[in-house]
């Protein structure tokens, strides 16, 4: 069964507590202290591994809890360390934190295996509180605690190109014939309930196109199997519009690509931007030989050309049954993205686990620094720093959220801050504003 996404709840491992104990030997009635450190908790971390392709498994079971590190023993003896819990995702899952939606880790690209959560560290042994004036401690420090949270996996395909269109229009019949994907293909509705992926091979290195299955007015906001799979899209360089030319389902092929694009539109604009090119489908079955004359009033080639011909959208006449005009298609979906940086698309971390799971135990300063300037410092704001990208327009949103939340706008407003003066955080100064 495919699944794209599913909510877990994931817990590192306690560290083991610190041991107490004192030497018992021979002759020696009053031995020192020496009771061992707490072992360290086990890590949750994720890692891809590249023969999954789903993640089903997590919709069957939804919590996952790393083991505790051991005890420390007598005689110095160090706890033993737990064993992480290492969970197997596919390349291309974003793990989110789930009640903000933040992105923790994307497991993609070079980022094939990400510590989500640290496991607590062990406590220190009674060995290591004796001094001059207390040499019999009876005391050890605990195990740091475990850390749990409730997140969000989400696959998003690792693909160059993304194929779409309304059911039946052939997209499956065109992906089975161009690539090793072998796709359920039948003459209904939503007979793909899976983005199906394949390669297609060139003589200098071949691409990734994937099936985006669901597509129907409305998918934007949850109609159909859209909203489930539209998110196969977001890392795609490349979109292939398959129209059915010949009309055999009775719609019209002009309206249908404008149909797919609004839907594109309302779930991401920057989609639009993208290259993209139509594949006017099902040429063949029309017994139209003029069908591929551009020069033919009523032909759906050329009224698709002239509809989307000044947006910059070009036109492929094909039939994905026989094969004509396939190879004209694939040279020019090529040629683009030859023209485009190679990197896949990573999401950047919007959420550091360590940080707020623990982020009332961080303190911080507000002061008055001088006429017009008001300084910020400590732990807690300079780990926030380290991992928001202020340059990016959802980081600096998280900044100015995360001043808000902890209450730091409020402090600013008590001492008597007005707008134009200048708030000053380890470096970086920020003009205030109601």
């Amino acid at each position: 069964m495919f699944a794209d996404r599913a909510k877990i709840y994931i817990q590192s491992g306690k560290g083991g507590d610190g041991h107490v104990s004192f030497r018992r030997e021979l002759y020696v009635p009053n031995g020192g202290p020496d009771g061992g450190d707490g072992g360290r908790g086990g890590d949750i971390i994720f890692e891809v591994d590249k023969g999954l392709n789903t993640l089903y498994a997590f919709r069957r079971k939804t919590k996952y809890v790393a083991q505790n590190g051991e005890e420390g023993g007598k005689r110095r003896c160090h706890g033993a360390d737990a064993e992480d819990l290492v969970l197997k995702v596919p390349e291309g899952t974003v793990i989110r934190e789930f009640e903000t939606g933040r992105v923790i880790a994307d497991m993609s690209g070079d980022n094939m295996r990400e510590i989500i959560l640290k496991g607590g560290r062990g406590g220190t042994g009674n060995m290591h509180y004796a001094t001059s004036t207390m040499q019999v401690p009876k005391y050890a420090k605990p195990g740091k605690p475990g850390k749990g949270l409730f997140v969000m996996l989400e696959l998003k395909s690792i693909a160059d190109v993304g194929l779409v269109g309304f059911p039946n229009a052939g997209k499956s019949t065109f992906l089975s014939r161009v690539t090793n994907a072998d796709p359920k293909i039948a003459d209904y509705p939503f007979t793909t309930i899976t983005p199906n992926l394949g390669v297609v091979d060139f003589p200098d290195g071949g691409f990734v196109i994937a099936d985006i299955p669901g597509l129907v007015e409305g998918a934007s906001e949850g109609l159909g199997l859209g909203h489930d799979f539209l998110r196969h899209i977001d890392r795609t360089k490349v979109l292939i519009h398959m129209v059915d030319a010949a009309g055999t389902e009775g719609r019209d092929p002009v309206e249908d690509v404008a149909t797919i694009r609004e839907e594109l539109r309302r779930y991401d604009p920057a989609l639009l931007e993208r290259p993209q090119v139509i594949a006017a489908n099902k040429v063949d079955i029309t017994g139209d030989e003029d069908l591929f004359e551009l020069m033919e009033e009523e032909s759906p080639v050329k009224r698709l050309r002239d509809a989307y011909g000044p947006l910059g959208l070009e036109v492929y006449p094909i039939s994905a049954a026989t094969g004509q005009g396939v190879k004209e298609l694939l040279y020019r979906v090529k040629q683009l993205l030859d023209e485009l940086p190679p990197e896949t698309t990573v999401y950047e971390r919007e959420y550091d686990p360590e940080t707020f799971v623990d982020r009332e135990d961080l303190p911080y300063t507000v002061e008055k620094g001088g006429e017009g300037l008001y300084v910020v410092e400590g732990p807690r704001i300079e780990k926030m720093l380290g991992y928001t990208n202020l340059d990016s327009e959802k980081g600096f949103a998280f900044f100015q959220d995360f001043l808000k939340n902890t209450g730091i706008l409020d402090e600013l407003k008590d001492l008597g801050i007005q707008e134009g003066d200048t708030v000053r955080m380890y470096g970086l100064e920020f003009d205030y504003y109601e």
